[in-house]
């Protein structure tokens, strides 16, 4: 198994969709990243030789914000957005979908599992 950037790239699919495994990559940078470099991107991953892996890597530190550098970026742009106290950041903290998704139904991924109210259902008319 190829190893780019601490990430263990799958070798038996070619390079364009084993590239995706990176955090931040996806099918069209994977492709570009191929392009530049002059590799075929159907070619297998296994089928690399170690300087055009040095070579990937040098190019992904040098032209694009991947794994941990860029998950640093969303963590700190999401504190950011939880310590101004926006709408966004607010959303965040409470564990509420942040993009203007419904919340009466669904949501359940965000909102963890249903919590019962208790004495909600057999509440007696008293007439």
């Amino acid at each position: 198994m190829p190893r780019l950037m601490g990430v263990d790239v799958p070798n038996d699919k070619q390079i364009q969709y084993s590239l995706t495994y990176l955090y931040g990559i996806g099918l069209h940078t994977a492709r570009e990243v191929c392009e530049k470099l002059g590799i075929e991107p159907t070619r297998n991953a296994n089928d690399l030789a170690e300087d055009e892996l040095s070579r990937i890597t040098a190019l992904l530190e040098r032209e694009y914000t991947v794994e941990g550098p860029l998950r640093r970026q969303v963590t700190q742009n999401i504190n950011r957005l939880r310590e101004v106290r926006c709408y966004r950041g607010i959303r965040h903290r409470v564990s509420l979908p942040v993009r203007g998704q419904r919340t009466k139904t669904n949501a359940r991924t965000r909102k963890g599992p249903r919590k019962t109210v208790a004495g909600k259902k057999g509440v007696k008319d008293l007439r």
